[in-house]
């Protein structure tokens, strides 16, 4: 049995925590509005970069999952979510002598900058090209230079159930990509996330960083003509650039994920076809 907190039970938390209340375990989830809770999880409210909300964490965690979303698109919130609510949630579990057998944090790819459709895996270089970044990258330091074992995992593009706006685009002809050299996708289903977690706090000793994307980085185009062709939607358009991409839409790299493969993880949605093809009845 093992007590887990996993603060920010939001879209990924939330399944996580379902998933891992099946078994022997004690589970508790942290948000700001802590409604509609899975079955059997202990709701705490709190604010991960407000200290005093933290004073009362439940005792002897074994794992911390920490995969708070920024309440908002700039850099402010950012800060907030990845650099003042990693740094709180650290203080309050040291002062509270905890001792964690492993925080995880979920990051983002959007730490890398590569633009020309470069391969890269944990060793790559991470120069971000926004605040996004900026602040995911802060927040991975802030974490990997704390008191406790660690393992972040930068994620690729979270898509799953209830998020089909891609299919809904495609299906009613809204969908097109931009003209000229391939631009590459990196993905990873919801459900592959909660296995990936599950996974690792069963392993005996993960690795400090992981790259979590699925088997396959796809062009844009490429994705967007599979989904017309089983939905028998018209072709997506392609579309001429009238000026350069800025921010996240101007990287184009190629996520390797072999070192979460040879940790033994098996993806139950291996490439973006699995992960659409399930999707595409929830979207009808």
């Amino acid at each position: 049995m093992a007590r887990i907190l996993i603060a920010g039970c939001g879209y990924v938390g939330g399944a996580l925590a379902q998933r891992l209340v099946t078994g022997p375990n004690e589970v508790w989830g942290l948000r700001r509005r802590p409604m509609m809770m899975p079955l059997g999880v202990e709701p705490i409210e709190a604010d991960l970069a407000v200290a005093r909300t933290l004073r009362d964490l439940p005792p002897r965690l074994d794992f911390v999952i920490y995969g708070a979303s920024p309440a908002g698109p700039d850099d402010a919130h950012y800060r907030t979510t990845y650099v003042e609510g990693v740094k709180r949630l650290l203080e309050a579990l040291h002062l509270q002598r905890q001792s964690p057998r492993r925080i995880f944090l979920l990051s983002s790819t959007s730490v890398f900058g590569q633009s020309k459709g470069e391969w890269v895996d944990e060793s790559s270089a991470t120069e971000p090209v926004d605040f996004r970044g900026t602040r995911v990258l802060e927040g991975e330091s802030i974490l990997a230079e704390g008191p406790f074992a660690a393992t972040i995992l930068r994620l690729g593009g979270i898509y799953g159930p209830r998020r089909t706006s891609l299919v809904d685009r495609v299906r009613t002809g809204r969908a097109s990509y931009r003209k000229g050299a391939p631009r590459y996708t990196n993905r990873i289903h919801r459900d592959d996330i909660v296995g990936v977690l599950e996974h690792l706090m069963n392993a005996e000793a993960p690795a400090p960083l992981y790259v979590t994307v699925d088997d396959e980085p796809a062009e844009d185009a490429v994705v967007l003509r599979w989904l017309a062709g089983i939905l028998g939607a018209p072709e997506p358009r392609a579309e001429k650039e009238t000026e350069p991409p800025t921010g996240r839409a101007a990287t184009n790299k190629r996520c390797r994920n072999d070192l979460l493969r040879a940790s033994g993880y098996a993806f139950r949605f291996p490439t973006f076809r699995e992960g659409y093809t399930a999707l595409v009845g929830e979207a009808t």
